[in-house]
């Protein structure tokens, strides 16, 4: 289980994050909700160790602390973040972007095993495996990217903003592909734009404004919430059709 609280995080005098707090479980999917600016890429990547947080910040993956750790270690303890913008090695193939994945010395004795489930999750990606992956299609670029961050053999995802950009079809196969991860076990920390489609899938959500958390309910009570159904459940700005 990922147990967070104290999480702060500030840019100069900007308060981004104010004493987060939440905790995802293993098998479990967790959205955050929030609008633009609230801090939640922020909060991930406060999480993943990509920014400076407070002292007395606590993160706790399966009861050992992480808080102080760099990036690359808290890949090796099951913690794997999907930013948003993919981050792929985009002169690199399909596969090579999936090696690259199992990097982590906890991930190569299961590197195999996760090649053949990932490729399982995303057969496209099983017909592209020599394609580089500049060339792919957006969708095509987003099964590569949690793809990859499978392959660290995660016990907790976090992932930034998957659909964004994506045409309709391809979300709802993505949204299927994350359900069918929650299965495995692997827990799952979501934000999303499509935050009825996240709701529909997800166990728990948590409302972030201006950097703090102010809500926390099972996904269907969040669903069922007059004042979040009018902020956060209406239709996402159109982001553009790629595939």
């Amino acid at each position: 289980m990922l147990e967070v609280s104290g999480l702060s995080v500030a840019y100069g005098k900007h308060v981004a994050l104010r004493k987060a707090a939440l905790s995802v479980a293993e098998g479990e999917i967790v959205v955050m909700l929030g609008a633009n600016g609230a801090g939640k890429t922020t909060l991930l990547k406060a999480l993943a160790g990509l920014v400076a947080k407070d002292a007395m910040a606590r993160i706790c993956l399966h009861g050992l602390e992480i808080s102080r750790l760099p990036s690359h270690e808290i890949v090796e303890r099951g913690l794997a973040l999907v930013p948003e913008g993919r981050g792929l090695f985009g002169e690199l193939t399909v596969r090579e972007n999936l090696e690259l994945g199992a990097f982590a010395k906890r991930a190569r004795p299961y590197a195999k095993a996760q090649f053949i489930h990932v490729l399982s999750l995303f057969p496209r990606l099983a017909e592209r495996l020599h394609q580089t992956a500049r060339t792919m299609s957006g969708g095509e670029q987003q099964m590569l990217a949690i793809g990859r961050a499978l392959m660290s053999a995660p016990r907790i995802l976090l992932l930034d903003e998957p659909s964004l950009g994506l045409a309709p079809i391809v979300v709802r196969e993505l949204f299927r592909s994350l359900a069918r991860i929650r299965e495995d076990g692997t827990g799952i920390l979501l934000v999303e734009q499509h935050a009825d489609k996240a709701l529909a899938i997800a166990d728990r959500g948590y409302v972030l404004e201006n950097g703090a958390v102010v809500a926390e309910a099972g996904a269907g009570a969040l669903r069922d919430n007059p004042s979040l159904k009018a902020a956060y459940l209406g239709k996402p700005a159109d982001t553009g059709s790629a595939t």
